[in-house]
């Protein structure tokens, strides 16, 4: 995904997997730059992040680090299946994010959202933090859901990001790495979608463009 601003080495104009979670708006502007990012409705009030078990299908329940906030101006469409793609999409991200803070490139919360081509191009992404030893901080804002739902249990759904407020923040030592709200702050999703066995929507390919202008303010 283009999702997170990371490491210049993954950026490209259109990113697949999580390729597409990559380096727009918190892009760095030497090698070893990864960006922030994130996602979810509000704050993540916690310190610790963290995975525990979720009953409802075994779904991971997700804390993530106090310094990361998401804003999902995904409202419910009313239909069943719709409304469960937007809330699998969301702790998706979160997955991603958890990982990046977790400095585990295998972690299980996102593996249990993504899967084949999505999976591996999610785990290099995370891997290049890893290697930076950074994470992602500061806000993130979702928006513009285009979300369509087929009779054989796939689905496509597609929609924007605001990394404005989105940043890298390395970790020895510690420091967070600041960069200016630009055109390619502004990130466009596409995602191809499966509903599982266990009725969990999980991503199969992702694809992204950062600078997108349906996505511009």
């Amino acid at each position: 995904m283009n999702r997170r601003p990371a490491l210049p080495q993954l950026a490209t104009v259109t990113l697949t997997a999580v390729a597409a979670l990559t380096l727009s708006a918190c892009g760095g502007d030497s090698s070893d730059e990864v960006a922030g990012g994130g996602t979810e409705s509000g704050t993540v009030k916690s310190s610790s992040p963290g995975v525990s078990a979720n009953a409802d299908a075994g779904r991971p329940k997700i804390v993530l680090p106090a310094d990361l906030t998401y804003t999902f101006e995904w409202p419910k469409t009313g239909d069943k299946e719709k409304d469960a793609v937007l809330s699998d999409s969301e702790q998706s991200i979160k997955a991603v994010d958890l990982a990046i803070a977790n400095q585990d490139a295998l972690d299980p919360a996102y593996l249990f959202y993504y899967e084949g081509e999505a999976a591996a191009g999610t785990e290099q992404f995370i891997q290049n933090y890893v290697k930076n030893k950074a994470r992602t901080t500061g806000s993130y804002r979702f928006y513009d859901p285009d979300v369509t739902v087929g009779d054989d249990g796939t689905a496509s759904f597609s929609y924007c990001e605001d990394q404005g407020k989105a940043y890298v923040m390395y970790l020895r030592p510690e420091r967070v790495k600041e960069t200016e709200v630009t055109a390619q702050s502004y990130v466009i999703y596409h995602t191809s979608l499966k509903k599982n066995e266990k009725g969990v929507w999980v991503i199969q390919k992702i694809d992204s463009q950062s600078g997108s202008a349906k996505c511009q303010p």
